[in-house]
């Protein structure tokens, strides 16, 4: 059904892909060839979508190799990256797919020259094609609801681990990211944006001690990235969480007082504050 778009099994049992190449490309999935039982399922809370393909912004399933007037749906996820992580979407776009194009599909939605991308073997594909496998769509996608979650990077399964949020284009380089984790003249930036922004040298830095008012307009966002300031040279000077609020005040103008010639920050954090110091200008 499938071999005539250069997909049917090779001499070593992996997928063909791109020409007929028996080779088996990186970004292809890796599983013992005689390994079947992974696409069985066989727990309390029976796996109902398989993964087909990815990358750094999207997850593509199905629920059904079944196809409806030649066609069977596929579903694709947002994705988010985050210097924490990625965060897997709360809802999903439905395509309708020609089931003997999957392939095509699948390759031309998870390119080769995409770094970030990776497909399935295809001839998992195939089996449950030609099985005719279809389960019940679950309300939420998780690692438990994969079939194949062996197939899925890490990060991604990892994510799938977590509960989805609500994804949103950021609104400076458009790249995906939750929505209201990093807001700033209200728009929703990525964390890379934001930290650039609001932690560059056209932030909201003050020399010395905060009055009440500033503390009222202080920059919000879900958290702090170190590794994200290193990039910039700002330093983060001290974290408080579950502290109280006049406390945490009284505690951030004892550092700010204490350097007068260095101007810095507080940014209220979910659950606390962060204090960061601006890079000195000869830096």
């Amino acid at each position: 059904m499938f071999d005539q778009f250069g997909y049917g099994s090779g001499s070593g049992g992996g997928p063909r892909q791109h020409g007929g190449s028996t080779a088996q490309p990186a970004r292809v999935s890796q599983r013992a060839a005689d390994d079947r039982n992974a696409l069985t399922p066989d727990t309390e809370e029976t796996p109902r979508v398989f993964v087909v393909g990815g990358n750094s912004s999207t997850l593509a399933f199905v629920n059904s190799f079944v196809a409806q007037g030649g066609a069977i749906t596929a579903r694709m996820l947002p994705v988010a990256v985050t210097p924490a992580g990625a965060v897997i979407g709360d809802t999903w776009q439905n395509a309708g797919i020609a089931l003997a194009h999957l392939f095509d599909w699948v390759d031309r939605t998870f390119p080769p020259e995409d770094e970030r991308a990776f497909v399935v073997p295809g001839r998992d594909i195939e089996l449950l094609a030609r099985t005719g496998w279809h389960a019940p769509l679950p309300e939420t996608i998780t690692e438990r609801t994969v079939l194949n979650i062996e197939d899925v990077p890490d990060e991604l399964a990892d994510a799938l681990a977590l509960p989805p949020a609500p994804v949103v284009q950021c609104a400076a380089c458009r790249r995906l990211c939750v929505r209201d984790e990093f807001v700033w003249k209200e728009k929703q930036l990525c964390a890379w944006d934001y930290h650039a922004q609001v932690f560059g040298r056209r932030g909201p830095w003050r020399t010395g001690p905060y009055e009440d008012r500033h503390f009222e307009t202080l920059p919000q966002a879900s958290y702090v990235a170190p590794t994200l300031l290193a990039e910039t040279g700002v330093e983060l000077v001290m974290m408080f969480n579950a502290v109280d609020e006049a406390t945490a005040r009284a505690a951030i103008n004892v550092v700010l007082a204490g350097d007068g010639e260095r101007s810095h920050m507080a940014v209220r954090t979910t659950g606390g504050f962060s204090v960061l110091r601006e890079p000195s200008r000869d830096a």
